[in-house]
């Protein structure tokens, strides 16, 4: 017999708010009909204080449906750790709309909270624009999923800025490589290739550009090098074609590994390798490049 899969977030939600609201106008029904069938005595003060206990109630499991919903999403996606910070934001809008309704209830007028508060607001918001902006981008992150946690990625963003290398002359990518840990409600935490943890602001992942690779599928990694005049390029080419297979065993069948000749001196001459590969870290792919490469070099004259 099949066990039932875990409920869809949307279904959960969708219970829970319609029990909050069956238990709340039986709360109001009941106060009601008991106090003018019943007892007729409750005064004015003890009937703000069951309607303020009856919203708090009500906020209470309203913020418990979310929270529910909110784990079952998240859970779907890869980790309910991921949840906390969702679960956080819409806990707190939850908790503003609950004192907003009893300071209504209290008589207090809400046009006058929000103009006598502007200034404040203005201030405030100036000072936490940009946290709130890394709060916001990491509710994108959470729910748009476009990567979870232990997902390698590279994050390539004009906010850190990495100068190019003069030497092998190759483009690359100002990026920072690592495994996602986690998505926080202000940073996006990644454990570099090198071990250092970076913890980058949402917002700029959230404006980056992403490398997601794709796990067993080969793509080419490049490896440029410089030769004197006096090496052939056919010498550097029999050493590419003896390039070791990856040890994994590596994914479907994949071009072949080529030599291209991408620049000429006096002097020298400089050689691009093209070699396809499934290894997630190009270093180990140049590597076995370079290695393969130096070992079918000649030995240099030793000095007169």
């Amino acid at each position: 017999m099949a066990t039932p899969g875990p409920a869809r977030p949307l279904t959960i939600l969708l219970r829970d708010l319609v029990l909050a609201l069956i238990l709340g106008v039986g709360l109001f029904l009941v106060f009601t009909l008991l106090n003018h069938l019943v007892l007729n005595r409750f005064n004015d003060l003890e009937i703000l204080l069951l309607e303020a206990g009856g919203i708090l109630l009500v906020a209470f499991l309203v913020g418990r449906a979310v929270t529910g919903a909110t784990n079952a999403l998240v859970a779907r996606r890869g980790g309910s750790s991921r949840a906390y910070a969702v679960r956080l934001f819409l806990n707190i809008l939850i908790a503003v709309a609950a004192v907003l309704a009893l300071f209504k209830l209290a008589g207090v007028s809400l046009e006058s909270i929000f103009l006598g508060s502007a200034l404040a607001g203005i201030v405030l918001g100036l000072a936490a624009q940009t946290v709130l902006a890394n709060v916001f981008a990491g509710l994108l992150l959470v729910l748009a999923d476009p990567f979870r946690p232990g997902d390698r990625i590279t994050v390539v963003s004009s906010s850190y800025g990495a100068i190019a290398p003069s030497y092998p002359h190759e483009m690359m990518y100002p990026g920072y490589t690592g495994w996602v840990e986690d998505v926080g409600l202000i940073y996006t935490t990644l454990r570099l290739a090198g071990g250092d943890i970076a913890r980058v602001p949402n917002n700029v992942v959230i404006g980056a550009l992403v490398l997601k690779p794709v796990i067993r599928v080969s793509r080419p990694c490049r490896v440029r090098m410089t030769f004197a005049l006096s090496v052939p390029v056919a010498l550097v080419e029999a050493a590419v074609a003896r390039i070791p297979p990856e040890p994994n065993g590596g994914g479907p069948a994949a071009p072949p590994p080529r030599v291209e000749v991408v620049d000429l001196s006096a002097t020298s001459w400089d050689a691009a390798v093209t070699v396809y590969a499934t290894e997630l870290d190009e270093s180990v792919v140049r590597d076995r490049v370079l290695r393969s490469v130096l070992g079918a070099l000649p030995a240099p004259d030793a000095p007169k």
